[in-house]
């Protein structure tokens, strides 16, 4: 398997997730992940960031990346607590305006990641766990570029609940190959409306997108209810 960075970052995530890494412990170096993945440097790099975005990781110059994830059973959130619907309302609120301001803020470097991650989107129409990476990373690099820290605290959240069982039974159920080239479609919709500084039109274009998930999870529910 070729592996890129949105694989070894899901790989990773994974793992940390499972408690393979614990809370505060130090991930192989570079050297060991580059032996472990069989990729180049920046690749490694890469999914490093990525996983630094999610709030999993915090790099230390000069001493290495360590795990800054932690487990809480006993302690459960209202967002914990929240059903995917609920979600996918929360980001009807948010979502849209963070893409108006990535219009602002949006780097060249920024876009260039967002392109990179694009890619790994639409590479995988039959790999479901590689897109849902892939398209988590996106949507936290949207809000990354805001460089407001509470919009991206609150993405991060949301995107730590996409990690739980809940939402892997409605991301097995709608994750369709047909669905992820329509997800692609829009992802790239809004991606050519902030490269091209388009303000309402990449809220519209999230709009859409995220109108199209909800349709999709409900539809799910009543499936699942009925």
């Amino acid at each position: 398997m070729k592996y890129g960075a949105v694989e070894i970052a899901g790989e990773i995530t994974r793992e940390i997730l499972a408690d393979i890494y614990l809370h505060r412990e130090r991930l192989p170096s570079e050297r060991k992940l580059l032996e472990r993945f069989g990729c180049a440097r920046g690749t490694i790099r890469q999914a490093l960031f990525l996983l630094e975005q999610r709030g999993l990781l915090e790099t230390k110059p000069g001493s290495g990346s360590y795990v800054i994830h932690q487990q809480k059973p006993h302690n459960i959130t209202g967002i914990d607590q929240a059903r995917p619907l609920e979600l996918i309302d929360a980001r009807f609120a948010l979502e849209p305006h963070i893409c108006r301001l990535a219009v602002l803020q949006a780097t060249g470097r920024d876009l260039e990641q967002a392109e990179s991650l694009l890619l790994e989107m639409e590479s995988c129409s039959d790999d479901m766990m590689k897109f849902a990476t892939a398209d988590a990373a996106f949507h936290v690099l949207l809000a990354e570029t805001t460089e407001n820290s509470i919009l991206i605290w609150v993405v991060q959240q949301i995107n730590k609940v996409r990690a739980h069982k809940q939402w892997e039974r409605m991301r097995n159920l709608t994750l369709t190959p047909p669905m992820v080239a329509s997800y692609n479609r829009q992802h790239r919709e809004i991606f050519n409306a902030i490269a091209t500084r388009q303000p309402e039109q990449a809220a519209d274009a999230m709009k859409r997108h995220l109108d199209e998930a909800r349709r999709s999870l409900t539809q799910a529910v009543s499936d699942g209810t009925s």
